[in-house]
């Protein structure tokens, strides 16, 4: 790679030929404030946050898209630059509201940590201010295009790492916004409600859908039965939004904390993502040797089956059948969980606590109501879990370690990686392998499918049989492989697709992240509670077994098709 020489405020660096400012700035150790740029997107140039002096150009440039060159000279702290840095971090708070201490994002604010570090402590501009309506007609994300700043994040998210490009710039001038075609609503275009906008928004221009208040309400209700599931994936996140580490493991203080928020029990979604893989796997065996539709692909990502329904539907009978271990878990509680018990389902109220802002559309899906009811009644991210442990003055680093209630809260390592990209597969891969050769496995360690690579391509021996499989995250990568099918050219046996950068992990409803290398952090912590379970094949879990013994029946069975299994349709919105 061909080096140059480049001086940031006196500091002599070499850094690759392709670097921009910005980049070489920080190799030199000097924080330049961005708001537009975002390291893992196409960087824009838009907001001039970043500006610097470079020694021969005309004026200030923005440090994220100019471009570096030999011997040159950059200062980044002159009073021009942070008199130019203020007056456009001013006029952005002077259009915005000031209603800072009320607001959703208070405290990881991008635009309020910037303005505190430029030290602006007035805004000498009197701005008009807009007054346009939320967009809040989804089950899953809320716009106000009153609290934009226009970085255009959200555009290069949803077109750049999704493929699905959603929105765009409309207008001009102050009327200039960020809108889906003609200024319409979410819930009225092609969104999968995969929630990365949210993730890259540096301000509360897009958020979850707040469902805390309709939990508090049922957790103060006697006559309500209140349980909770929680995903493999927050107990390896939820850490990060109350001010720990990224890949802090808190499994043992998240149910803790769930228990003195007032939940009933405290049950794992763990256990339902076992159960997935016995009716998953069990189902690609069937079409394996039965002649069905192949590839099989997973389904239990909602962005991405949101996506194949809205953009492929001629591929739908691709999909598995099985239910994501959410809805699964769902109707189990109001049926086997409420037999059990002897509670009127009516009376539980199903929470759960997910990674996903996708994951509440899908509760509400009309297919959802395999009990009679409701399967799942409310949905909450994990940042909006961390907001109710701070709301009730838990002190969650001092909680003690406690367990999952029992039935439901008994799983194994393979439900636990369900959280990272290519842990659906490697799952099954551990039963399916077992199960068809009747030998236990020497090693259950499938590394071919797991990392961030975009698109991971495997062969796996299993017996006679070679099973070739793929694995993508991301729905732009999802996109590759659906065109590959469509033209006759996949010749894959099985495919796990998440919609979401490394998998749950880096869900649309997971903490804001505040490092690089924050989805290598959570993926590390999944694998670690994955080596640190004391059962790691998921039709090894006892629970699991008795609810087919004195239950279910089996695999594929009259029941569990009733309850476990649904069908997908084409979205036209």
């Amino acid at each position: 790679m061909e080096m140059v020489t480049v001086t940031i405020d006196g500091k002599q660096i070499q850094v690759p030929k392709t670097a921009t400012v910005l980049e070489a700035a920080a190799a030199a150790g000097v924080k330049v404030p961005t708001l537009c740029y975002h390291p893992e997107l196409r960087p824009e140039g838009a907001c001039r946050v970043c500006m610097v002096e470079v020694a021969g150009a005309r004026s200030l440039v923005a440090s994220c898209v100019y471009p570096v060159n030999d011997g040159m000279v950059v200062k980044t702290n002159t009073p021009a630059v942070r008199e130019a840095r203020k007056t456009v971090v001013e006029l952005l708070l002077a259009n915005h509201p000031q209603d800072c201490l009320s607001c959703q994002r208070n405290l990881n604010c991008e635009l309020q940590t910037i303005a505190g570090e430029l030290g602006i402590r007035k805004v000498r501009f009197d701005g008009e201010k807009k007054n346009y309506p939320p967009d809040a007609n989804n089950p899953s994300l809320v716009r106000d295009q009153n609290k934009c700043i226009l970085c255009g994040r959200c555009i290069r998210a949803c077109s750049e790492r999704q493929g699905v490009h959603v929105y765009s710039f409309a207008n001009r001038g102050f009327n200039t916004i960020v809108s889906p075609a003609f200024q319409q609503g979410l819930d009225e275009v092609a969104c999968t409600y995969c929630g990365q906008c949210a993730t890259v928004c540096p301000t509360a221009a897009i958020v979850e859908k707040d469902d805390t208040a309709a939990v508090w309400h049922a957790l103060s209700d006697p006559k309500k039965h209140v349980v909770v599931q929680t995903a493999p994936a927050v107990r390896v996140a939820l850490g990060e939004a109350l001010g720990m580490e990224p890949g802090s493991i808190v499994t043992g203080q998240m149910v803790a904390a769930l228990r003195r928020l007032g939940f009933d029990k405290v049950f794992d979604t763990d256990f339902t993502a076992d159960l997935t893989i016995l009716e998953e796997g069990s189902e690609f065996l069937e079409r394996l040797n039965h002649g069905g539709k192949l590839p099989m692909i997973t389904s239990c990502s909602p962005g991405w089956v949101n996506f194949i329904e809205l953009m492929y539907p001629d591929l739908l009978d691709h999909l598995s059948t099985a239910k994501s271990p959410q809805q699964m878990f769902g109707a189990l509680v109001k049926t086997y969980y409420a037999e059990k018990m002897g509670i009127d389902p009516k009376d539980i109220v199903s929470v759960s606590a997910m990674p996903c802002t996708a994951k509440k559309a899908e509760a509400v899906r009309e297919e959802m109501k395999a009990s009679g009811y409701q399967d799942v009644d409310y949905v909450i991210t994990t940042r909006e879990l961390g907001r109710m442990i701070q709301e009730a003055g838990i002190e969650f680093s001092k909680l003690p370690s406690e367990e999952f209630d029992a039935p439901m809260g008994i799983a194994t390592g393979a439900g636990v990686i369900f959280g990272a990209t290519g842990g659906v597969m490697e799952a099954a891969l551990r039963t399916v392998a077992e199960i068809v050769t009747g030998k236990e496995l020497e090693c259950i360690d499938f590394h071919d499918v797991r990392g961030l690579t975009g698109i991971k391509e495997a062969k796996v021996q299993i017996g006679d049989l070679t099973v070739k499989v793929a694995v993508a995250h991301t729905l732009a990568n999802a996109r590759m492989l659906l065109d590959k099918i469509r033209k006759g050219e996949a010749d894959y046996h099985f495919i796990e697709i998440m919609a979401c950068p490394g998998g749950c992990i880096g869900g649309g409803g997971q903490p804001i992240a505040t490092c690089a290398d924050f989805r290598q952090k959570r993926i590390n912590a999944i694998y670690e509670c994955d080596q640190c379970s004391g059962l790691r094949k998921s039709h090894e879990n006892p629970a699991v077994k008795e609810l087919y013994d004195t239950w279910l029946g089996k695999p594929l069975g009259h029941k569990s098709h009733e309850l476990l299994h649904t069908h997908y349709h084409p979205q036209k919105r």
